[in-house]
C-alpha cells in the first residue's frame, strides 16, 4: 500500500512576465500587468507531496527532517527573495508560475531521500494555483 506525506513551504519571490520573442504590444496584451518593466512579487506557498511504501521501523514515507534539509537546499535557498527572471533556469523561458512550478519538480524530483515525489503545487495568490506531477 502506497502512503503520502505532503509538505507546504513559504517563500516570497519576484518575476516579471516578458518574452524577447514578443514585441512590447505583445508582452502587454499577453502578460497583462504582469508585465511590469519593474516586475512584481508574490508570497508563494510551494506544496511537495512525496509517496511510498511506509517505512515498517520509523512509520514513515519520508524522514521530515531530510525532505525539509532537501527542499531548503535545491528550493528556499535559491529563490527565496529572488527575482525569477535572474536564475539561470528562466534564462531560456518565461519564469510564469507554470514555469516556477516545473522547475521545482525538477529540483527535488531525484533529490528526495526518500519515497517518490508525487507532485508539486505552487499557489500564487489566492485565486491561483499551479501543479505538476509524475504523470505530467
Amino acid at each position: 500500500m502506497k502512503a503520502y506525506f505532503g509538505r507546504r513551504y513559504l517563500l516570497s519571490a519576484s518575476h516579471r512576465l516578458h518574452t524577447a520573442a514578443f514585441t512590447a504590444e505583445q508582452n502587454r496584451a499577453v502578460y497583462g500587468k504582469c508585465n511590469n518593466e519593474h516586475g512584481h512579487g508574490h508570497n508563494y506557498v510551494v506544496e511537495v507531496l512525496v509517496g511510498g511504501a511506509v517505512d515498517a521501523e520509523t512509520g514513515m514515507v519520508v524522514d521530515l527532517v531530510k525532505l525539509d534539509e532537501t527542499v531548503r537546499a535545491r528550493v528556499l535557498d535559491r529563490f527565496d527573495h529572488a527575482n525569477l527572471n535572474l536564475d539561470p533556469l528562466f534564462a531560456d523561458r518565461v519564469p510564469t508560475t507554470e514555469n516556477f512550478c516545473k522547475a521545482i519538480f525538477a529540483l527535488l524530483r531525484d533529490a528526495l531521500p526518500l519515497g517518490e515525489l508525487e507532485h508539486v503545487r505552487v499557489e500564487e495568490t489566492e485565486n491561483n494555483y499551479f501543479e505538476c506531477s509524475l504523470g505530467g
